[in-house]
């Protein structure tokens, strides 16, 4: 089974980068199945619903989030209606939406992903490492392979999220960054991991916003309102070999693509 995991999608050159990359690389890679980070896909802060339908309609099958998720209020009321889109799980369980879901692919074969946020210089939410202890048992009833996407800012945290669920999880993916890690790997046991697949969205800017603003409040020390920069889309993804039966990765690659 070959999976493409797109890292955190940011406004119009995002969704840009995705229109015009995601169906390529299906076609000719022979995907199975793709997910996508879109907490940043609207406006370069949190989801609405008329994003989220385009980007299901350009070939994604599982939208996952984070801390960012709420950035647009009618994603309240938008995450319980579409069971596709995906909150961190380890959010209170009052909290509206799901943290993971079991799909299959066009073949008929099962994937699960889960989602999960860090504490590392983040919302301080329940532990992710107890969440994922108790809620992979649940979807190992269901299917060996797992994707888990760890929305976290350290890599400290990354790396021992991965270590700690080598051998349960098919693969354990880092967003929030917005930078492209080289640390990908198979881990021991058949888990693939990277810190962080990096960003869907404006090459030419710093972590999806324009450059001015952040140096300036660098400079100053003076908030102000982020904008997300116009510049050629950059789209940022990993694509995963997963045996079907085990569970188990046999590869983990990273690629990096822009368009005019």
């Amino acid at each position: 089974m070959k999976v493409l995991f797109i890292g955190d999608i940011v406004g119009k050159a995002g969704r840009k980068a995705v229109r015009e990359g995601v169906p390529d690389l299906v076609s000719k890679l022979k995907i199975d199945f793709v997910i996508a980070n879109a907490e940043n896909a609207a406006g370069g802060f949190g989801i609405t619903k008329s994003v989220g339908e385009e980007l299901f309609s350009l070939g994604i099958d599982v939208l996952t989030s984070g801390n960012h998720i709420w950035d647009k209020k009618e994603a309240v009321n938008y995450i319980p209606k579409e069971n596709r889109l995906l909150r961190p799980a380890n959010y209170p369980a009052e909290v509206p939406g799901a943290g993971s879901i079991v799909m299959k692919t066009a073949a008929g074969e099962k994937i699960a992903i889960l989602n999960v946020s860090g504490r590392v210089f983040m919302n301080q939410l329940d532990c992710p490492f107890k969440t994922a202890e108790k809620e992979l048992p649940i979807l190992k009833e269901q299917t060996n392979v797992i994707i888990v996407d760890f929305h976290a800012e350290a890599t400290s945290e990354k790396s021992a999220f991965g270590w700690f669920l080598d051998g349960t999880a098919s693969a354990v993916v880092g967003t929030h960054t917005h930078v492209q890690t080289a640390d990908e790997k198979i881990l021991p046991k058949g888990t693939a991991f990277i810190s962080d697949v990096g960003m869907t969205g404006p090459a030419d800017s710093i972590i999806g916003v324009k450059k001015e603003q952040i140096i300036n409040k660098f400079l100053t020390g003076i908030p102000c309102r982020f904008e997300t920069a116009r510049a050629e889309p950059l789209l940022s993804c990993v694509v995963l070999e997963i045996n079907p039966k085990t569970g188990t990765s046999t590869s983990i690659q990273r690629l990096q693509l822009t368009f005019p």
